[in-house]
């Protein structure tokens, strides 16, 4: 085996400075301002379950409207995609179609104090109407108490309903070579295919009739994109979209670019919203209920910490290092640590995907052990033992966590948003029988999907790299310190 020494130090800091990050994250405080840069623990959102929340009731703002089902049904998906895109996935929505009302609940804000459900309702974002117009016009009037009212002018091109999705890509030049930036891509569906077509046609000939005659090196005419009365966008038309593939472009990052596409899929309403009721859920189970399952969840971890090291002696150290690396991948990936992915809802499911991925990390270090104490046992040499270990230990391992990836899938697919890449995954499937977008148990799958993955990382090959490193040290040679006989 080559493998240094140095390799179980430099493996077990950086599992402990893992661990760490993930539980206090990674802060700047500069007087009253403060910058996070990872996420703790404290930032993770607590599911209604366990911290309660708002339930509020939207219907239209206009009164002469009479919305049809399938109306209610879009306000119901852009709600439903709105709290997706706020790392949300603890959530119950329902219509009422006979009073033409949608009904939303979801749980509060991490570190949400004061408990008031109409600053929460704001957290969702706009409830207005998106629409997509010819040119940047707007005319503005000032009442007498200095409040300035502004409406948007320019023909509508496209309505929010017309927009099948936004999402953030890649930004690339002409050459077909990244810029290293984002941009915003649209996807239209086949009502607002053609008005786009139209549009964009017209503003590319509006530009080049501007550039004739004026010699300038860039076009002006624009597309502006308005939630009720606020420009959020005006983009450039460049060039003819027939094919309802559209790319918004700009000096974008990623969080700008997604802020944008959520904007865009966010007001896809069939009409304004306005908030008729909200009020606050009581928890079903509490925060003292969660205090004492972390409590037990603690006691429960160093107890199994002890019977590794008691029973496994070195093989034992190892495996409780890598369980702690397994527990911190768990934690870091529903808090947003990883900076590809964002913050995730932790319900009560949710504790118990990770409370079973303890136990299925837990079974994989057993089985590796117990391996290693049978290899060394029938007489080989400890770097054999322990080559010949992980290897027989793997199939076993990979059989009993693909089973539980799938499972986890499964769930994932059938529990989470109906976008969501697992649920198009298995949309063949769902076809036939339906989903249904319960938070709680979307939270299980995800747990266990983490826990699973991480249990690869930190159970066979973080505690492989460990152990055979300290296998190299003199002092941990002897064979009784992983379950072996005694010298004779």
């Amino acid at each position: 085996m080559k493998n240094n020494k140095s390799v179980f130090f430099i493996v077990f800091v950086l599992i402990i400075a893992f661990a760490a990050s993930t539980v206090f994250g990674v802060k700047n405080q500069y007087g009253d301002l403060t910058t996070v840069y990872i996420n703790g623990l404290d930032e993770i959102r607590l599911g209604i379950d366990i911290q309660g929340g708002v339930d509020v009731t939207f219907a239209p703002a206009e009164d002469e409207i009479d919305p049809t089902a399938e109306q209610l049904q879009a306000v119901q998906e852009v709600m439903k995609m709105r709290m997706i895109s706020l790392g949300i996935n603890d959530y119950e929505t329902y219509i009422d179609e006979t009073n033409d009302k949608v009904i939303v609940r979801f749980p509060w804000q991490s570190g949400e104090t004061e408990f008031d459900p109409k600053t929460a309702v704001q957290e969702l974002g706009e409830t207005a109407k998106l629409t997509f117009r010819k040119g940047y016009n707007y005319t503005s009037e000032t009442a007498e108490d200095g409040t300035v009212t502004i409406t948007p002018g320019g023909d509508i091109v496209l309505e929010g309903s017309d927009i099948s999705e936004a999402y953030v890509s890649l930004d690339y030049d002409s050459s077909g070579n990244t810029t290293g930036g984002y941009c915003v891509a649209l996807e239209l569906n086949d009502e607002g295919k053609e008005a786009f077509k139209e549009a964009t046609a017209a503003a590319v000939a509006k530009n080049a009739e501007y550039l004739d005659m004026t010699s300038s090196s860039s076009a002006r005419y624009v597309i502006s994109i308005w939630m009720d009365d606020t420009c959020i966008s005006a983009p450039t038309v460049s060039a003819t979209i027939s094919d309802g593939q559209a790319v918004i472009t700009g000096d974008f990052d990623y969080d700008e670019a997604k802020a944008l596409a959520d904007k865009i899929n966010g007001g896809a309403l069939p009409f304004n919203l306005k908030t008729e009721t909200f009020k606050t859920i009581s928890p079903s189970m509490g925060e003292g209920a969660l205090k004492v399952m972390l409590q037990s969840g603690v006691i429960a971890l160093v107890f199994i910490i002890i019977y590794m090291i008691v029973l496994y002696r070195i093989p034992g150290l190892v495996a409780a290092i890598a369980l702690i690396g397994q527990v911190a991948g768990m934690l870091a990936v529903v808090s947003g640590w990883f900076g590809f992915y964002d913050s995730s809802t932790l319900t009560i499911p949710g504790i118990a995907g990770i409370i079973l991925s303890i136990g299925m990390g837990v079974d994989c270090n057993i089985i590796t052990s117990e391996r290693i104490r049978e290899e060394i046992r029938s007489g080989k040499s400890l770097e054999a033992a322990l080559k010949a270990g992980y290897h027989r230990s793997f199939s076993s391992i990979l059989d009993g966590n693909m089973t539980v990836i799938i499972v986890s899938i499964i769930l994932m697919g059938a529990f989470g948003v109906s976008d969501s890449f697992f649920a198009k995954l298995l949309s063949p499937l769902f076809r036939w029988f339906g989903v249904s977008t319960e938070g709680t148990m979307y939270s299980f799958g995800f747990t266990l999907l983490s826990g699973v993955m991480f249990n690869f990382i930190m159970g066979v090959l973080a505690s492989r790299l460990m152990l055979t490193s300290l296998a190299k040290f003199k002092c941990f040679q002897n064979p009784v310190l992983y379950g072996g006989a005694k010298h004779e």
